[in-house]
C-alpha cells in the first residue's frame, strides 16, 4: 500500500503533512512520489490568498480521473480549504473526494482507512498519541536519517483575527499543546538525528495564554533547551503585542535558542495598522526592535508587510517604505493584499488599490530590501560563523547561520547534520558562499 502527499502553504502545513505521513506509515503505507501509484492521496491545502485556493482546487480536480480509473483510491482533502466549520459545499463540489480533514487533524483519514475502528480520535493531539509507537513520534521513512531540521507545532489555531487574515476562520480558536507532549516529541526527534527544531504557531508568542496558569513561550524554551541532541531552537511567527521582556531574556540567555526573530509589522502607517486591527503603532514596533537589538546585539529580525490594504494611500505606503529604510531589517516577506471571503476587511472595506499600484509598491519595497540586505550581508565577508548543514543542492552543501543566513559550501565531504565553522568568501542579498575552516573528520568504518 502506498500514499502520496501534496502540500501547499505555510510551515504549519509542512509539519502537518509530515505527521500525516508518519500516521500512514504506522498503518503500513509507504511513500510514493507518483500519485498514479498511490492507494491514498492527501492534498494539504492553503487558502491564505485566492491564488492558493485556486491552485488547490485545480490540483484536487486533476485527481478525478485517477479516481475514475481506480475506485478504491482514497482521496483526502485536508487543511485550510476544508477549515473547521463544515464541508457540505466542498462535498457537493468535489463528490469524488472520500475524506475531508480539518487543518492539523489526520483523525478523519485514519478513521476512514481503519473502517471506523478508530472512532475516538477527536483532534490532532489524540490522533498523534494514538499513532505514536512506544511514545515516540517516528519521522516518515524517507526522512529518517536525512532530516536535520523539523517544525514542531506548539499552538494550533488563532484567536486574534487581524482584518486581512482568513486563518482564524479556517484553523479555529487558539489551542496550546501540553508541555509534556511537545518535549516528548522533541526528544523523539533528537533520537532520530534531528539537530534543529522550529516551534510553530500562528502567533507563537501567545503560547500558553489559553491555559490557566500555563507556561509561556519563554518557559517552554528554557525546558526544551535541556533536551539532549538538539543543537538549535527557533520559533515563528511572533506578534509584537506579545513579545515581552521575559521572551527577550530567554533568547539572550539560552545559547541554543537562535538569535533570529520573525516579527511582522504588516504596515508602517498607524491608520493602516488600526484598520488592520493589529493593536500597536509604528512607534511601538520601532521601540520593540530597538529593545531587542539592545539586549541581543547580534540578532537578525524578519518581518512581513502587506501592500495595497484597503484605503492605503500613496503617502501611507511611503510611511511603510520609510520605516523599512530606517529599521533595516534582515528579511521582509512582502505580499500584495488579497481579498479573502469572510475576513473583516472583505466585509467592511473596499479593495480600492489597483493591482498595478499594488505591484508598483511591492517592487519598490523589494528593491529597497534587496539593497538593505546586500549591505547587511557584506559585513559577514571574511568572518567566521557556525553553520548547521542541512542538505546537498547542486553539488553544494546548504546550511544556515544562527541568524538564519543561507550559506553554501563546496566540498566532497558529507556535511549533513554537522555544525561547523566556515569563513564567508562571498555575499549577496539572498545567500552567501563560504569555505570550511577545517575539514570535518572522516569517520572510519
Amino acid at each position: 500500500m502506498k500514499y502520496h502527499i501534496w502540500t501547499e502553504g505555510c510551515q504549519m502545513n509542512v509539519a502537518d503533512s509530515q505527521r500525516v505521513g508518519s500516521s500512514l506509515e504506522h498503518l503500513g503505507y509507504s511513500l510514493t512520489e507518483n500519485p498514479e501509484e498511490a492507494d491514498v492521496i492527501v492534498l494539504n491545502t492553503c487558502v491564505v490568498r485566492q491564488s492558493a485556493e485556486d491552485k488547490a482546487i485545480g490540483r484536487v480536480s486533476s485527481f478525478k480521473k485517477l479516481k475514475e480509473k481506480n475506485p478504491n483510491l482514497t482521496i483526502n482533502l485536508m487543511g485550510c480549504l476544508v477549515g473547521v466549520r463544515g464541508v457540505e459545499k466542498l462535498k457537493t463540489r468535489l463528490p469524488y473526494v472520500d475524506v475531508f480533514s480539518p487543518p492539523s487533524d489526520p483523525g478523519p483519514l485514519i478513521s476512514h482507512l481503519t473502517q471506523g475502528e478508530v472512532q475516538s480520535l477527536e483532534d490532532a493531539e489524540t490522533t498523534r498519541r494514538f499513532l505514536m509507537m512506544d511514545e515516540e513520534l517516528k519521522l516518515p521513512v524517507a526522512e529518517q536519517g536525512k532530516t536535520v531540521s523539523v517544525h514542531v507545532p506548539i499552538v494550533y489555531g488563532c484567536s486574534h483575527a487581524c482584518a486581512f487574515c482568513i486563518i482564524p476562520y479556517k484553523r479555529g480558536v487558539e489551542r496550546s499543546r501540553p508541555v509534556g507532549d511537545i518535549v516528548a516529541e522533541i526528544r523523539s526527534l533528537a533520537k532520530q538525528g534531528v539537530k534543529e527544531i522550529t516551534l510553530l504557531g500562528q502567533i507563537v508568542d501567545r503560547y500558553g495564554k489559553d491555559i490557566p496558569e500555563g507556561p509561556n513561550l519563554a518557559a517552554l524554551l528554557r525546558i526544551i533547551h535541556d533536551v539532549e541532541g538538539i543543537e538549535r531552537i527557533r520559533f515563528l511567527t511572533s506578534h509584537p503585542n506579545y513579545f515581552d521582556d521575559d521572551l527577550i531574556d530567554a533568547i539572550a540567555e539560552l545559547p541554543r535558542v537562535m538569535p533570529h526573530i520573525e516579527l511582522p509589522i504588516q504596515a508602517g502607517d498607524d491608520t493602516v495598522l488600526e484598520n488592520m486591527k493589529r493593536g500597536y503603532t509604528r512607534q511601538n514596533f520601532s521601540d520593540l526592535v530597538a529593545k531587542i537589538r539592545k539586549q541581543i546585539p547580534d540578532c537578525s529580525i524578519a518581518t512581513d508587510i502587506i501592500v495595497g490594504f484597503p484605503g492605503e494611500t500613496g503617502e501611507q505606503f511611503m510611511e511603510t517604505h520609510r520605516l523599512l529604510s530606517d529599521l533595516r531589517l534582515d528579511v521582509a516577506h512582502l505580499a500584495r493584499y488579497s481579498v479573502r471571503e469572510g475576513t473583516v476587511a472583505t466585509r467592511r472595506m473596499v479593495d480600492d488599490v489597483p493591482e498595478e499600484e499594488k505591484m508598483r509598491r511591492l517592487h519598490m519595497l523589494d528593491n529597497l530590501q534587496e539593497e538593505i540586505v546586500g549591505e547587511i550581508n557584506k559585513k559577514y565577508l571574511g568572518e567566521t560563523v557556525e553553520v548547521l548543514f542541512e542538505e546537498k543542492v547542486r553539488n553544494r552543501w546548504k546550511g544556515r547561520t544562527p541568524t538564519n543566513k543561507l550559506v553554501f559550501v563546496e566540498t566532497d565531504e558529507d556535511l549533513r547534520g554537522k555544525l561547523l565553522p566556515v569563513t564567508v568568501t562571498w555575499t549577496g542579498p539572498w545567500s552567501m558562499q563560504a569555505s570550511l575552516v577545517r575539514q570535518p573528520e572522516l569517520i572510519s568504518l
